[in-house]
């Protein structure tokens, strides 16, 4: 499980430290953020201490309308041993009775420059994204024409040097043989590659390259949404392969069902271009044209009609 601390967060949104340095090291252990606004008038029976604090201009204007002696007692009730922090919006002046407090309880105060909205925003989305469930898997993670296409198959089936051909073709590498894989909404997954073989494929009788080298820095991508999933398979004689399209398979990852295709693999077959057109159509049925659909819908109607025009004719013999 990934671990995050109050420092990161300094880090990564650069904000002020005012007080409570000693803490710095305090873990985060949820994405929620709390206002503690019902706080501020003294109820605390069901004070969320365990999550990151945030106040913004309404928490704090009733806190400046408070007393000394009300200041101190609020700051201290929320400054406990498992707070992970306190963030202060707008970049607005904090009394010096919750910088005691935090330095006190060596609890980190921060504070940020913007709106309260933006910093509720961007914290969320951050520890969101941190805490998502991973997972990873075994295969080619590629960006084409926007849909982030995960080629799998068995190993030696041939999924690295079909990403290859379609880097050549222009498209975008994320993840070659291990895809890290991040849940970060209820339908969206996001796959990125472990750091050690980032920007590298690995082609058998060949080697290990360096696609962004060789092909440069359009060639690749840190991380995409995982959109459609293209399973690679050795050709099967005895198997009823789809040959209209209208069979729809998905496969569950995580909690996110990912529409999938199954493509078998024979010599003469041009996997890069098939996967490619196989994005495009993908494409197309999000807009809501279906090929195989409309053909569907032809042939009914024309089966229809000869079966019409067939009871005509013998109607009049």
């Amino acid at each position: 499980m990934t671990k995050i601390h109050t420092q990161d967060l300094v880090d990564q949104f650069k904000l002020e430290l005012l007080a409570g340095k000693e803490g710095l090291q305090r873990e985060i252990i949820m994405s929620d953020i709390s206002r503690p606004g019902i706080e501020m008038t003294g109820y605390f029976r069901y004070y969320p201490k365990k999550r990151l604090q945030l106040l913004g201009k309404t928490e704090m204007s009733y806190y400046k309308d408070l007393n000394t002696e009300e200041r101190s007692e609020r700051a201290k009730k929320m400054c406990t041993e498992e707070t992970p922090g306190i963030v202060v919006s707008r970049g607005m002046e904090v009394p010096h009775e919750l910088i005691e407090a935090c330095e006190e309880g060596n609890v980190p105060l921060l504070r940020s420059p913007y709106k309260t909205t933006r910093v509720v925003s961007r914290l969320t989305n951050y520890l969101e994204a941190k805490f998502a469930p991973f997972t990873a898997m075994h295969g080619v993670l590629v960006d084409i024409y926007g849909v982030g296409v995960l080629i799998m198959g068995q190993s030696g089936v041939g999924k690295s040097e079909t990403a290859l051909e379609l880097v050549k073709r222009g498209h975008r590498l994320v993840a070659d043989d291990s895809v890290e894989i991040r849940q970060e909404d209820y339908d969206r997954l996001i796959g990125t590659s472990p750091p050690l073989i980032e920007h590298l494929l690995e082609i058998r009788g060949l080697g290990i390259i360096n696609v962004m080298t060789l092909f440069g820095a359009g060639s690749v991508r840190s991380h995409k949404k995982i959109s459609y999933i293209i399973n690679l398979e050795s050709w099967d004689e005895k198997k009823q392969y789809d040959r209209l399209g209208l069979d729809e398979e998905t496969m569950k990852i995580i909690d996110v069902d990912v529409p999938k295709a199954t493509l078998p693999v024979r010599p003469g077959r041009n996997l890069a271009v098939i996967i490619e057109v196989a994005a495009m159509n993908f494409r197309l049925k999000q807009m809501g044209v279906n090929a195989a659909e409309e053909f569907s819908t032809r042939l009914t109607t024309m089966i229809g009609e000869e079966k019409t025009n067939l009871g005509v004719d013998y109607d009049l013999e």
